[in-house]
């Protein structure tokens, strides 16, 4: 399937809009950088992989760079529950395909793609402002899908690591991947962001 070499990009006062209407559901207040895209895809082989799910893609900023890393006949899929993001990503990368579900869905999903098993998840979501009930089930969904030495990549704020919520969910990371490491601070973004991968 073709891509789109420069997708447009939104409006960051549209994003902010969203973030002050729905906080605990868009999770920041301007779209991620570039140099935090490069970031994410950084040192995730994805020559071989078959199929690639993102998670919470909000308005793209991360898409263009995980479509450029996908070999011929890889499958890729976003799932997205905010309808404005989701309006926003389909008109940047129209033909690509995207589900306006919550990401515990993922198993369903797959099925509907034809997809037994997932080569690597990348996650937009906002993990430091989600109750525990909701980490667990969906990194329990998650991990349904993600095929052993399979790579979950993610990103989280500072801020992050000091929420009590935030600290709890980078504590459960080692209870469901055999490696978790994190990276250093990408500084030139809003806010400053490290990524966190991890290896089923």
């Amino acid at each position: 399937m073709p891509q789109l070499a420069a997708p447009k990009k939104p409006s960051p006062y549209r994003f902010l809009r969203e973030f002050i209407q729905n906080p605990f559901v868009i999770g920041a207040v301007a779209p991620s950088s570039e140099r935090l895209a490069h970031k994410m895809v950084e040192g995730i082989d994805l020559s071989n992989a078959k199929a690639v799910c993102e998670f919470g893609p909000g308005t793209g900023a991360f898409t263009g760079a995980i479509l450029k890393r996908l070999p011929p006949g890889c499958k890729y899929f976003a799932i997205e529950l905010n309808p404005t993001m989701a309006r926003i990503w389909r008109e940047r990368y129209p033909g690509r395909r995207l589900y306006r579900r919550n990401v515990k869905a993922v198993a369903k999903l797959c099925a509907r793609e034809g997809i037994t098993h997932l080569d690597a998840i990348f996650s937009g979501l906002p993990w430091a402002s989600f109750p525990d009930e909701l980490q667990t089930q969906t990194l329990d969904a998650m991990t349904q899908v993600l095929r052993p030495g399979g790579r979950f990549v993610t990103f989280g704020y500072r801020v992050g690591t000091i929420l009590p919520k935030g600290r709890r969910f980078y504590r459960r990371l080692p209870q469901y991947f055999s490696h978790v490491e994190r990276s250093s601070y990408v500084w030139r973004n809003l806010p400053p962001a490290f990524v966190v991968r991890c290896t089923r």
